[in-house]
């Protein structure tokens, strides 16, 4: 053990980690990262296969953003969005704004998905007041769903295993059933699916839609739920239920914006435009920790008034559109532009989605799931009865240990092994990722139960 895991087992707690897994077992101490490669302390090198929690969209250290960064601290490193503002602030929500449909007019900076969720939220309640619809404070949200750590947005998560724990804390919503395809909640077969499994917001729509303020959705994939993939037609559908009852529509692209999906948002695919919509992670390219939410200009006139009228938006962060954020965000979406990302994604997706095909036919392999430069297996106990594997086995875990054996940094969602690659992963670092998942996943001996 090397002096510096012996001070992370002394001082440190990490997120999402059981610290007692590594009570006899020394933890990876990454050193640098170049690409989509990290390296640890003494050198050996690992695929970042999941972009460092699904954020790293141009490879780690790109000189672009890095310049860009470094110009912007030669002038100001922070300062306060409230009553000030700066060129990179202004200039990046200009340059979301033209990215998006053209009924997003504003931006509200934070600094993390979670908060731009909740802010999302509180501004469609705030309005609802404001126009004089104050009975529309009732939410909804789909089971499996993921929307932040926050009691706000834990609120509308339907992840349990998350938030089980402060279930005393958490507000009442309204949870739908989640477009889980494998396993259907209202038993259809994927190829007649006709997305049955709205009929309980229609319903609820029918029965107290004037009620109703919002729906939160992650467009196309439900990411920490499990990476269910889930059918264009479905989200669409969903908006036009919205639409029909006057209900808005947060579109949570924390985790899919920025070509995640092969778009350079995932609503693209369905042609569908939020009232709010949720950006993060792939803000940045990775580099640092930024969010924005962005909302109609009707939504931003039921706030403008006098301040004696308390039409005030309160909410804020000290780091709100922090210049140095601000900078990296301009240099990520500079790379997007001169070095044609997402033209080049097509060939990188067909490569990557045929590499994977043959994954289905492992026994435990129930259920193969891809999506732009996401793929995500769900592994089974029985093939032919889809028996799944308890947690409490926690299947993910000799596959992790493993992947870090091949030279992989894999984080297994409970059954299901994902790789969430990078944009600027090349065909043939495609080739040997695959290859190497394939050693893991092929051999018995990492897989529970066989």
């Amino acid at each position: 053990m090397s002096l510096l895991q012996e001070k992370d087992r002394k001082y440190l707690w990490h997120p999402y980690t059981q610290m007692h897994d590594y009570a006899e077992r020394d933890l990876l101490i990454i050193d640098r990262a170049q690409g989509v490669r990290l390296y640890d302390e003494k050198g050996r090198e690992y695929f970042d296969t999941i972009s460092s929690w699904w954020c790293i969209v141009h490879g780690h250290n790109h000189p672009t953003i890095k310049a860009a960064i470094a110009r912007q601290l030669e002038k100001v490193e922070q300062v306060l969005l409230a009553g000030t503002s700066h060129e990179g602030a202004i200039l990046l929500a200009e340059k979301l704004v033209a990215l998006t449909p053209a009924k997003l007019a504003k931006v509200f900076y934070s600094d993390n998905g979670s908060t731009a969720c909740e802010i999302a939220i509180k501004m469609s309640l705030q309005y609802w007041q404001h126009v004089g619809e104050p009975q529309r404070r009732e939410l909804v949200a789909l089971a499996r769903g993921y929307h932040g750590d926050t009691i706000g947005t834990m609120s509308l998560g339907g992840v349990p295993e998350f938030h089980g724990a402060f279930a005393g804390l958490l507000f009442d919503s309204h949870r739908l059933p989640s477009p889980y395809c494998y396993r259907c909640p209202v038993g259809c077969q994927q190829e007649s699916c006709d997305c049955e499994c709205l009929a309980p917001f229609a319903k609820l729509l029918a029965e107290k839609g004037e009620k109703i303020a919002v729906l939160i959705v992650e467009p196309l994939i439900q990411a920490a739920g499990g990476m269910l993939i889930y059918p264009v037609k479905h989200l669409q559908k969903a908006a036009a239920l919205c639409k029909e009852y006057g209900v808005h529509l947060i579109l949570d692209e924390v985790a899919t914006g920025f070509g995640r999906t092969g778009t350079m948002f995932a609503m693209e695919q369905a042609g569908v435009v939020p009232d709010f919509l949720c950006l993060s992670k792939g803000l940045t390219g990775g580099c640092l920790p930024m969010a924005a939410t962005l909302t109609t200009d009707a939504v931003y006139q039921a706030f403008y008034g006098d301040y004696a009228e308390e039409r005030t938006f309160f909410h804020g962060h000290t780091f709100t559109g922090n210049p140095v954020a601000a900078a990296a965000a301009l240099g990520s979406l500079q790379i997007f532009a001169e070095e044609d990302t997402l033209a080049h994604l097509p060939e990188k997706i067909r490569f990557l989605q045929g590499k994977m095909r043959r994954f289905a036919d492992l026994p435990w392999v129930g259920d193969l799931r891809q999506l732009g430069m996401i793929c995500a297996l769900e592994l089974v106990r029985d093939k032919a009865g889809k028996t799944p594997y308890a947690p409490a086995e926690r299947v993910g875990w000799p596959i992790y240990l493993a992947g870090l054996k091949e030279g992989l940094l894999l984080r297994p969602l409970g059954n299901v092994i994902y790789l969430w690659l990078p944009l600027s992963t090349t065909l043939a670092e495609i080739e040997e990722i695959t290859e190497r998942v394939w050693r893991v996943l092929s051999d018995s001996r990492n897989i529970k139960g066989w």
